[in-house]
């Protein structure tokens, strides 16, 4: 299991994430041990000064909610770092994607998709979003599973940022159900032991922020995943 670190874009900052609701997240760097400043260079540089992580997930919250976008910003970071592989969740519809920057993989959350699930010509990411416990997008995203792609991050929003834990009972259901997928948990990893208990899961992968910022997990933990 590897860990993703989450970088969350509004207004031109870096925002701390909590329990989705978007119109309270504050600039990161109140929250952070890692950084002293919420513009994205500054987050990046803290992040890789933790480990050398290879891939990164930004969510662009303006085009998420439609009220603007981070391209400019997000493409100066495809840019900076040609090594390592972005995952960009700005509210796409699987409709629009297209082949893009070769370190660019597309995050298609269901919160913001409008159709119902399809086939794609074209690599994504899946997200199942989950607000308040419930499915969030049409529920044929959710039981379609004919139309996953391999890699799918079970993202429970109102976890984000709540210290909670993640939650291994939707998980676990998850991993049972579908073996041959790549599961990527997302909301409430709180520690060491969480991780732990993922990775018994079959846990591909994690997202994080909040453990990563506030130093509950650190290099000596990432490292023995």
């Amino acid at each position: 299991m590897h860990i993703v670190p989450v970088i969350d874009l509004k207004d031109g900052l870096v925002v701390y994430a909590q329990r989705g609701n978007r119109s309270h997240y504050q600039p990161i760097h109140l929250y952070s041990a890692l950084t002293g400043s919420s513009d994205i260079d500054a987050v990046m540089t803290g992040f890789l000064n933790l480990h050398p992580f290879k891939q990164f997930y930004i969510a662009d919250l303006n085009a998420i909610i439609g009220s603007g976008h981070h391209r400019p910003l997000i493409e100066s970071m495809l840019t900076a770092y040609p090594d390592i592989e972005f995952w960009i969740d700005s509210g796409s519809q699987l409709s629009q994607i297209s082949a893009g920057w070769p370190n660019q993989k597309c995050v298609i959350g269901t919160e913001s998709q409008q159709n119902s699930a399809c086939q794609s010509g074209q690599a994504y990411i899946l997200s199942l979003d989950y607000k308040n416990q419930q499915p969030a997008g049409h529920n044929s995203w959710f039981e379609q599973s004919q139309f996953w792609p391999d890699k799918i991050i079970v993202m429970t929003l109102s976890r984000v940022g709540s210290n909670s834990g993640p939650d291994l009972e939707k998980l676990t259901e998850f991993c049972r159900r579908h073996p041959a997928k790549q599961f990527i948990a997302a909301g409430g990893i709180r520690h060491a032991a969480d991780l732990e208990n993922l990775k018994n899961l079959g846990i591909h992968a994690a997202l994080l922020a909040t453990a990563l910022h506030n130093g509950t997990i650190g290099s000596a933990q990432i490292k023995n995943l």
